[in-house]
């Protein structure tokens, strides 16, 4: 059985203080559940201070992305070893946000992933289709050539150590969900695409996260799928009650 998996991406918000104020709260629910495993990824600021608050719970500490080289010049960036010091166990990459906004490709996806993985990193790999590519009816198209260039030569356990997030980039802070058989539709796909570069073993093995206007009243129906293993989560992330209360849904 896959283990549910729900990580809170703060984007760019929270101060530090904030940040303590927020992992308080939901250390004072979670601190102790077993049930699902919580990963919470504020921004690099915060990552010291929210490292420090986890320790000890059964709360997971994740980064919003990384570079691909350990050390150098490349100023502005984060290596996974810096990571690993913070004692992050997750990084999300391959973001909608970044491959947007900073014109990431699969292939600087690919290195990504690799790095973290040398690096004991559990790297959280994002795909997902635009409004307008989902009415042009190529959701197939765009997810695969995504999944096989963003995953391209990961071992069977380097896919396993591995989680995968579909998050359709028209329902990432619109309002805006997918339904829950349109979502089962693509992980089920994204199952398939995985089953065609290894085998059905790791296909059925690699958990699949659901991104995408993921609130309480709707994480219920989404995680019920048989293909969903847990949610990549926005703007729900930033309030604890709702937060929790998306987790403890995925029980």
């Amino acid at each position: 059985m896959r283990k549910k998996i729900v990580a809170g991406n703060w984007k760019m918000n929270m101060t530090t203080a904030e940040a303590a104020s927020l992992v308080n709260a939901l250390k004072d629910d979670l601190a102790n559940f077993r049930e699902v495993e919580v990963v919470v990824c504020p921004p690099f600021t915060a990552l010291s201070t929210v490292s420090d608050l986890v320790q000890g719970t059964h709360l997971d500490l994740g980064a919003q992305n990384m570079h691909w080289e350990k050390s150098g010049a490349y100023t502005g960036e984060t290596s996974a070893e810096m990571l690993r010091e913070l004692y992050c166990h997750y990084v999300i990459l391959g973001h909608s946000e970044r491959r947007h906004y900073f014109s990431e490709t699969d292939a600087i996806v690919n290195r990504k992933a690799q790095a973290a993985l040398a690096s004991s990193l559990h790297p959280i790999i994002c795909v997902g289709e635009t409004l307008q590519e989902r009415e042009a009816g190529q959701v197939e198209s765009v997810i695969t050539r995504q999944i096989t260039g963003s995953l391209a030569g990961l071992s069977a356990k380097e896919l396993l150590d591995s989680v995968i997030a579909y998050e359709p980039v028209w329902a990432i802070g619109t309002g805006k969900t997918a339904t829950s058989e349109q979502a089962q539709d693509v992980h089920a796909l994204i199952r398939t695409v995985v089953a065609n570069m290894h085998d059905a073993t790791v296909a059925d093995g690699v958990r699949i996260q659901y991104g995408g206007s993921v609130k309480p009243g709707n994480a219920k129906e989404l995680f019920g799928m048989p293909d969903i293993d847990g949610g990549l989560i926005g703007g729900a992330a930033l309030d604890a009650k709702s937060f929790i209360d998306i987790v403890r849904a995925a029980v």
